[in-house]
Order: structure tokens, then C-alpha cells, then sequence
């Protein structure tokens, strides 16, 4: 059996441009759904999925390059910044646009600095690493 490693990092980018795809290009495509009884623009349940989606790869993602490889906390810092940014576009939805854009950049940042700093060749191991 062959056995794959997920690359964490490269999911939680990938759920974080999903994030953003589905809020910049769905309200400009997607206008026609309520015609067919389908909401899903400014759907607060969907959007509440997405985000706890992209908390949960992101904070796995981030805690296991953390842990097992840089030990640097700026990734971590980043995206909980943008995770609150996220959550504050739903609490003060009239202003979305202006939480929106810099989070996903700093999720997206976050995952970037994680990737970059885990394939580090001399990265800092401390005793608690099993690699």
C-alpha cells in the first residue's frame, strides 16, 4: 500500500482561495440561483462553514509546522488575525469588503510563510522534535 502524505499547507492555501473565489466571483456569477430557489449569496450558514473550514486545516496546518519544524510564530499570529477578520465580516457585514481582502491575504501569507519556513534546509530543531 502506498502511503501519501497530505501537504497541510498547500490544502489550507487552497481552501483559502476557494474562500475567495466564492466571495469575489459568486455574487457576479451566481445571481441567477435565486430564480431556482437556491440562496447560497450571503448565506450565513455556508459562510460560517467555510470559515470554520479554512480555522480547522489552517490551525492544523500551522500548529504541525510549528511544532515539528520552525517553531516560529509569525504563520500562527497571521492567521489568527485573519480568522478575526474573517469572523468580524460577518459580525459587521455592511463593511465585509474591507474585512475581507486582508484576511484572506494574511491566510494565505500565513500558509506561504509556514510552507517556506518548514522546507528550510537548517530549520531549528528543539529536543521535543521526532525527526
Amino acid at each position: 500500500m502506498i502511503k501519501q502524505k497530505i501537504n497541510w499547507d498547500a490544502l489550507g492555501i487552497t481552501a483559502s482561495l476557494a474562500c475567495a473565489i466564492h466571495c469575489a466571483i459568486l455574487p457576479l456569477v451566481l445571481t441567477s440561483l435565486p430564480i431556482f430557489g437556491i440562496n447560497i449569496i450571503d448565506n450565513f450558514s455556508f459562510e460560517v462553514i467555510m470559515i470554520f473550514l479554512a480555522f480547522c486545516i489552517g490551525a492544523y496546518s500551522l500548529y504541525h509546522g510549528w511544532k515539528k519544524h520552525h517553531h516560529r510564530t509569525q504563520p500562527i499570529i497571521m492567521f489568527t488575525v485573519g480568522i478575526l477578520l474573517l469572523l468580524a465580516k460577518q459580525i459587521w457585514h455592511q463593511y465585509q469588503f474591507y474585512f475581507l481582502v486582508p484576511a484572506v491575504l494574511l491566510i494565505i501569507t500565513a500558509h506561504i510563510t509556514n510552507y517556506r519556513s518548514c522546507r528550510v534546509h537548517n530549520h531549528a530543531h528543539e529536543d521535543d522534535c521526532d525527526h
